[in-house]
């Protein structure tokens, strides 16, 4: 047969995952002579034989390529000119003049390291930074492509002549694994303790002892710090809360195994898939008992995640099985990622600090997910996720979405790859603000992506909002706003790859709507392009503006003040219920508000669970753990038809004081609220139906991460014959916003206002 010339690019992620091992091995099986390399666009493969043997070779490509890959593309070029290649080989990577290829999300350790990490007789036994081709940190080390050593944070440690045998042999687990090392040459760990002496012996067994005495380790892990303390020590756990200012919001925990977290979460198949998972994110259970009600006070779920990296295996025993493992970042800034840094900011929080010396080049917190009907359902994407791509179904050219303040995102797309960045926090200060910026810079710079176009949320004081537009300005790109709840319709949609209309309920705590009133409880009506506004909910009146997010018991005043047109004190004894009643009455200070999240927040007051909330969406998280999940009864409201459907919650209220009256328990109240809401949504998504003939329904906004009411709203409508879509590659939340927004602009829509 005449042999060819084949010219192969493979495209996806296939750096950093022994791609190139990987073909050297397979290309042995059909006797095929050339090259393969990394290039900033992917995997190049040149290679000379017989046309059949050539396909097959690609066809298995497709087959058996590395579990951590994911290919995109191959693309195959066939020549009839030979250049006489007399062996196959790896050669040196290249930069390509435009840059294209996806990168690895961080992965935890593979079954094969970590029975290395365990053996005895094994030269990495216990060593903190044991990887391979396949495990082990990607994105948080990567500073440029093509994936190579020196462009990674690895590049200061020399492989050792033993490690350097292994980088080069084709038949080691470790050919060509870019941060290969071992005692002799990669990173070592040390312990700064309570005396501020340095351990350099015996590191992990000195932490270990004074996480087993109650103190609190700041950990230095694959994308940023942890704080770390004995989670069965409940002072321990306090005292962490108290250092580190936050009362009541629940903590992550790292459990020593899946028989560990079985002791005290409730665990399905799918849940312990994902659990397990080589992406190992939080995951959010349901309490056995009220064991841990001290870790996770305001809620049914606890946040559990298994180890992933080395360190975190090395740090449990017989003794210490589950740890609090949170963020190691001061209120409202982004994870501490340097050690310096660390020392400092932390130093009246930690007792010790377990540090080492390889860099973190990209901060990245763990993500948080629920598991439902099987599938991930976001509330945090980052270690794990990012940074690869959403692919979606429509294509444009480069555009930034610069997503809204509150858990902030960007994301960026390039063809049809929408690429969403990890978690980047609130932007509320300066150093989340100059991180999310730095990001921004990164990504771009790692997909060779340059904007045309930059698109942000409608709200002209949001930090994402005025950088959007200054760049704009200074580099004269076209800016387009795009309303908070139409980015969250068009965000469910991407997800889900829809075209076409759909109904949309987007229920949030606040965006500002189209009105310049605050959105929140809106039911939508349109497509990319295009959005009504169907239905929605009487207005609330926020007393004192921001203030009111924080002290709930003044939305509850105006709940009953707009029901009874006064508030007794019985109900709802207030000290300064003067004040916040002359606001209302004289609109002073006082903004209106269509938000079901602030619906929670006033109901959650009435009912004595709480009147001020120390961190976002406090109260709807007490609503949903008093539930009674039997129940299934409903408040009466109004359901008012002018130009569009507006909820009258003022029945409903008027209901709920007569059952506080009667002592009706706040468990039967809290469920009967929830389902009057469900109602509300099923029947105008029923009505908005009949008038459109449209049956596709999307379900988006931070109101959906009550699981509560997601599932009662998505099975209604699902029994009802409708086709309803909720997120699954995204968050919920405000996270998700970016996809929206660059989902709308890339397919025609959007306000230019630069």
């Amino acid at each position: 047969m005449k042999l060819k010339r084949a010219n192969i690019v493979v495209n996806g992620i296939v750096q950093g995952v022994g791609f190139r091992p990987f073909i050297h091995k397979l290309i042995s099986e059909y006797e095929l002579k050339g090259w393969v390399k990394n290039t900033s666009s992917g995997v190049v493969i040149e290679v000379e034989g017989e046309l059949d043997k050539i396909h097959c070779f690609v066809e298995d490509i497709k087959i058996k390529k590395p579990k951590l890959s994911v290919i995109e593309s191959i693309n195959l070029t066939v020549y009839d000119e030979l250049l006489g290649y007399n062996e196959f080989r790896i050669i040196e990577s290249t930069n390509d003049t435009t840059k294209f290829t996806l990168i690895s999300p961080d992965v935890a350790i593979c079954d094969d390291c970590l029975r290395e990490l365990n053996d005895k007789n094994d030269k990495r036994y216990k060593f903190p930074f044991i990887n391979c081709t396949n495990c082990g940190p990607r994105f948080t080390i990567i500073k440029d492509v093509p994936y190579d050593r020196e462009k990674t944070t690895m590049n200061k440690f020399k492989m050792c002549d033993s490690c350097l045998s292994e980088y080069k042999d084709i038949e080691d687990r470790r050919y060509h694994a870019q941060p290969n090392c071992c005692f002799d040459c990669g990173p070592n760990i040390y312990y700064l303790n309570s005396d501020n002496i340095i351990i350099k012996e015996n590191v992990i067994e000195s932490v270990k002892n004074d996480l087993k005495e109650g103190k609190i380790i700041a950990i230095k892990g694959i994308g940023g710090f942890h704080l770390a303390c004995n989670a069965k020590n409940k002072i321990a756990v306090e005292k962490l809360r108290q250092r580190k200012n936050r009362e009541e919001k629940p903590f992550a925990l790292m459990c020593r195994d899946i028989e560990t977290v079985r002791q005290f979460c409730i665990v399905s198949k799918e849940e312990e898939e994902h659990l397990t998972s080589f992406r190992r994110p939080i995951v959010l259970l349901r309490k056995k008992s009220e064991i841990f009600d001290y870790i996770s006070i305001d809620n049914n779920y606890l946040g559990i995640m298994l180890p992933y990296a080395p360190l975190h295996f090395l740090l449990f025993d017989d003794e210490l099985d589950v740890l609090v493992m949170t963020s190691a970042n001061m209120k409202d800034k982004p994870i501490i990622k340097d050690n310096d840094e660390a020392t400092i900011e932390l130093k009246e929080v930690a007792d010790g600090f377990l540090l080492h010396n390889r860099d973190i080049y990209v901060r990245c917190d763990d993500s948080l997910i629920y598991v439902y009907k099987g599938n991930e359902y976001f509330i945090r994407r980052s270690r794990g996720y990012t940074p690869f791509p959403i692919k979606v179904e429509f294509e444009a050219e480069d555009i930034l979405a610069c997503g809204a303040e509150q858990k902030a995102s960007f994301c960026l797309l390039k063809k049809n790859y929408a690429f969403l960045s990890q978690h980047i926090g609130d932007l509320k200060n300066i150093e989340t603000y100059n991180n999310y910026i730095s990001q921004i810079e990164h990504f771009k710079k790692l997909f060779d992506i340059n904007p045309k176009k930059i698109v942000c949320d409608y709200h002209p004081d949001y930090m994402s909002t005025e950088y959007a537009i200054d760049i704009g300005e200074k580099h004269n790109k076209e800016v387009y706003m795009v309303q908070h709840h139409h980015a969250h319709m068009a965000s469910c949609m991407a997800d889900n790859n829809l075209n076409g209309n759909v109904i949309a309920v987007t229920w949030d705590g606040t965006g500002l709507g189209l009105d310049n009133t605050l959105w929140g409880g809106e039911i939508l009506y349109g497509n990319y392009r295009e959005f009504e506004r169907r239905a929605t909910i009487r207005k609330i009146r926020l007393a004192g503006g921001d203030l009111a997010i924080k002290e709930i018991d003044r939305i509850a005043y105006d709940l009953l003040y707009q029901t009874f047109g006064n508030v007794d004190k019985n109900i709802l004894d207030m000290k300064n219920s003067q004040i916040i009643n002359k606001m209302i009455e004289n609109n002073v200070n006082t903004y209106l508000t269509s938000s079901i999240g602030r619906l929670f927040d006033g109901v959650s007051s009435l009912l004595g669970l709480r009147h001020y909330a120390s961190y976002e969406g406090q109260g709807a998280i007490l609503l949903e753990k008093t539930a009674e999940l039997n129940e299934n009864g409903v408040y009466t409201y109004n359901l008012e038809q002018s130009d569009l459907l507006v909820f009258d919650w003022r029945p409903m209220i008027r209901e709920i004081v007569l059952d506080i009256g009667r002592g009706v328990s706040i468990n039967i109240i809290a469920a009967k609220f929830m389902n009057t809401l469900v109602d509300f949504a099923v029947k105008s998504v029923k009505q908005i139906e009949s008038e459109t003939n449209c049956r596709d329904i999307v379900i988006s906004g931070g109101v959906f991460q009550n699981m509560y009411l997601l599932d009662r709203i998505y099975t209604r409508l699902q029994s009802d014959g409708f086709n309803v879509y909720i997120h699954k590659r995204v968050s919920t939340n405000d996270e998700g916003i970016s996809l929206g927004q660059l989902a709308v602009v890339a397919n025609g829509g959007g306000m230019r206002c630069v």
